[in-house]
Order: structure tokens, then C-alpha cells, then sequence
């Protein structure tokens, strides 16, 4: 922005600007005794002080006083809007710890085929069913692929179901397949899912995320299918 000077004053004029430099492009300026920041309020007292002072017959130019206050004008709102940009992602932060934090010692199914057993050796899968089946079966693999179990479930409806096993080992990270059978003997298409349970919230990333029992990779919230028995 053009400076802003106070040309053709009288003495009276001179002592009251005195204490405050000429006025830059950068927004800002050195009053005596005062914050180093010019605002919009002090830029309204510097122009009512030039058009006070100025000559009759050398009169400031109005198009450059229209052109700085119109600078100043958008650099404030600038300014105002940085502000509530901030605040708005302080409030969203704020909603996503405490969505994270709700789910604090509760199970989430997220995408997967893995189960992870307790200290006591019992595990949970969810798995989710195309359509009704007559007959359904989950077979359970040990890491080095030998079968550890097989649970028959029989007759199941379509959309979510779960199960419980109770023969792994504490620090072992299963896996497992879900085969279903319609009454006609035809395969229903299954979508299986991994069961944690969620220990604490992780904030050291851009956004809150949850860290699992059984797994130290903290896992986005965005990435949680349903919450068991939520």
C-alpha cells in the first residue's frame, strides 16, 4: 500500500502526528507508547487528521486515500476469517477426541479376517451375510495355516453376525473363514470382519485415532465398521 503522509500541515497539525510515522503498505506502523500494529481504527484517525490539515488549494488525492482504506479494509478481513477457520478446526478437533474417546473399552469390527484372543484365549469375529444361509461354518487358521478350530453356526439370517472361540492362545494372531450355504446349496457371499478391542486414543497424528488390543498400529476412526453392541 502507498504511504500515507500528511502533506502541507500546520504546526498544529505537525505536533499531533509527531508521535506516529508514516504509514506503510505492510499494515503496520511505530506510535509512541502504543502497540506497533495499526489498526483500522487508527487509520480512520490518520485519514480524518489529513483531510483535516490539507491545503484547500493542494488537496489530498481521493482515489489513493479510497484505494489504502479499501487495502486495509480487506487485509482485516482476512484476518477475521483466519480467525474463525481456526476456531472451527479447534471445534472439529475437539468433537473427534471425544467420538474416539466414547470407544474406549468397547469392540470394533473393521475390515478383516483376523482374530485376536485374550488373556484368557477367547476371541470374537463379525462377519456380514449377503443373503440368508441354511448352513454356516468358520473355519479357524493358526499363523502357520493348520486349522485351530471350526465352529458350525447353522442357520443364519442376512446382515451382521458375530461369534465367539475360545481355543486360541493369548498373543496369537489368527485368521479365519467364514462358508456359508443357502437352503438350495448355492454359496452366500460373506464379508468377514476383524474384532479389537480399543484401549485408548491416540492423538499423536493430524487426527484422533484408536489404539487396539493386539495390534500396535493405531487404527483411523473413519475405518471402524460397527462398534459391538453399540
Amino acid at each position: 500500500m502507498t504511504s500515507l503522509a500528511i502533506s502541507h500541515v500546520t504546526p498544529a497539525a505537525a505536533t499531533a502526528a509527531a508521535s506516529t510515522t508514516a504509514f506503510t503498505g505492510s499494515g503496520s506502523a511505530t506510535t509512541s507508547g502504543s502497540s506497533p500494529t495499526l489498526t483500522q481504527s487508527d487509520f480512520l484517525k490518520l485519514l480524518t487528521a489529513q483531510l483535516q490539515y490539507q491545503t484547500p488549494t493542494n488537496p489530498a488525492d481521493p482515489t489513493q486515500l479510497a484505494s489504502e482504506f479499501a487495502q486495509i479494509s480487506t487485509v482485516n478481513g482476512i484476518d477475521q476469517l483466519n480467525t474463525q477457520v481456526a476456531a472451527i478446526q479447534s471445534g472439529a478437533s475437539a468433537a473427534q477426541i471425544a467420538q474416539a474417546a466414547s470407544l474406549v473399552g468397547k469392540q470394533v469390527a473393521v475390515a478383516g479376517d483376523t482374530l485376536t484372543p485374550n488373556t484368557a484365549g477367547s476371541a470374537s469375529g463379525e462377519f456380514n451375510l449377503a443373503n440368508s444361509a441354511q448352513n454356516v461354518t468358520v473355519n479357524i487358521f493358526a499363523p502357520n495355516g493348520t486349522e485351530a478350530g471350526t465352529l458350525n453356526l447353522g442357520a443364519l439370517s442376512a446382515g451382521q453376525q458375530n461369534f465367539s472361540w475360545s481355543g486360541g492362545t493369548a498373543g496369537t494372531s489368527y485368521t479365519y473363514q467364514v462358508n456359508a450355504a443357502s437352503a438350495a446349496g448355492s454359496a452366500v457371499p460373506v464379508t468377514a470382519y476383524s474384532v479389537y478391542t480399543v484401549e485408548g486414543v491416540n492423538l499423536s497424528g493430524a487426527s484422533p485415532s484408536l489404539n487396539l488390543a493386539g495390534t500396535a498400529s493405531p487404527l483411523p476412526i473413519s475405518s471402524v465398521v460397527t462398534v459391538l453392541g453399540g
